[in-house]
């Protein structure tokens, strides 16, 4: 049985929402509905939601099998307060500033953790992408077809996550993503493809194209014999 850990924490100052992120009203919702929801089809109802302290009292939607607990003051130490009020199980960690992610990322993820310590979500890279330094000369070229943009949900054995998080407050600041904390103890994290629909909110353009997203997602199919 696998539990699940929803990052819903953030300010939400670049959206410019007036509030945190996650309770922002996407399509009608507060964005973390939609996570929920993936969740939810995906089997998962063991649930903990990491949310800004001051938000632990807001109503979230869930059922029996979820809880609340205050977030820290940055991803990784919202993470590791969730992980501390989860029951037993292998750990799948999502963002929901994505709330285009689908049950069949979650069921994927945790699939692919099978020999693995890790299993990410992520989408190939197809632009050209560049290193420069701070004086904005190109240092190097890199090899787009190694590279992958890192999403979430990222699935974890339990105890690789447990050792992953133990570190001071000035690591877990640096972190990402979670699965930086793993590779730094030497665990194996599997990418798992995803595409760039799953993407994560921050802007209000990011925003808006969500909403015509799940627009597409939830528009009934065309009648029969109509184009």
């Amino acid at each position: 049985m696998a539990v699940a850990l929803l990052v819903a924490a953030g300010s939400g100052e670049r959206l410019g929402a007036g509030g945190p992120k996650a309770f922002a009203e996407l399509a009608g919702r507060p964005m973390l509905a939609w996570s929920l929801d993936a969740l939810r089809g995906a089997g998962i109802e063991e649930i903990v939601v990491a949310v800004p302290p001051d938000m632990v009292g807001a109503a979230v939607p869930l059922d029996a099998g979820g809880r609340v607990v205050a977030g820290g003051a940055t991803r990784s130490e919202s993470v590791r307060a969730a992980l501390a009020a989860a029951p037993p199980g292998d750990v799948v960690v999502h963002d929901a500033a994505r709330p285009l992610v689908t049950p069949e990322h979650f069921r994927a993820a945790l699939a692919a953790l099978a020999g693995a310590d890790c299993a990410i979500a992520a989408a190939p890279v197809t632009d050209t992408v560049k290193e420069a330094g701070p004086d904005r000369l190109v240092s190097a070229t890199l090899d787009r077809s190694r590279l992958w943009a890192i999403q979430t949900p990222q699935a974890f054995r339990r105890a690789a996550l447990e050792r992953a998080l133990a570190v001071d407050a000035a690591v877990l600041a640096r972190a990402t993503d979670d699965a930086w904390l793993v590779e730094r103890t030497g665990g194996t994290v599997r990418v798992v493809e995803s595409t760039p629909a799953n993407l994560k909110v921050t802007t209000p353009f990011d925003l808006r194209l969500a909403e015509h997203l799940l627009a597409d997602r939830l528009s009934p199919p065309p009648a029969p014999g109509r184009a």
